[in-house]
């Protein structure tokens, strides 16, 4: 069977599906998803653990998109100013959404349904501006928009079951 090939990216298990992040180097891959696992940890997420960090192989499989970390990164993650470090990780994911950090065509009040295409699958995108802060922009998005929710499992926050979302 032949390797499947690797993107310059991060993956996040959020909640029951992944998050792909994409950016050019130096745009905060790592660093959001250690922003999102901090919000697991706190009680702001309901649950988020590291898939892959820099590079993330990604498969096509029955109209789903898998992500898993190739095998010599799996469970490492770069922290800036630290190196690289070992983390808990999950060995697949399916992907739901696709963030795009430092996205040129990022806008102020974009429209919720924005949709791209990763290896044949259609999945929620949030495009982010380079001055953006990509944590908050990010935390929002998955705990306010509904299809967002229902793209990566519906209860992502620990406080949707008693608002009943």
């Amino acid at each position: 069977m032949a390797q499947v090939p690797t993107v310059h990216a991060t993956a996040v298990l959020v909640g029951a599906r992944a998050l792909l992040i994409r950016g050019p180097a130096g745009s905060g891959k790592s660093r959001l998803a250690l922003k999102l696992i901090e919000a697991a940890e706190s009680g702001i997420l309901r649950f988020a653990r590291l898939v892959a960090d820099d590079r993330v192989r990604l498969e096509p499989c029955h109209g789903r998109l898998l992500a898993r970390a190739p095998k010599e990164l799996a469970g490492l993650i770069e922290v800036r100013g630290l190196g690289i470090r070992h983390m808990a990780h999950e060995a697949v994911a399916v992907v739901g959404g696709v963030v795009d950090l430092a996205a040129a065509e990022a806008q102020r009040l974009p429209d919720s349904r924005i949709q791209t295409e990763v290896a044949g699958v259609s999945l929620p995108r949030l495009p982010v501006a380079a001055n953006d802060d990509p944590g908050s922009v990010v935390l929002s998005w998955l705990t306010t928009a509904s299809e967002v929710r229902e793209s990566l499992g519906h209860s992502l926050t620990r406080t949707s079951e008693a608002k009943g979302i």
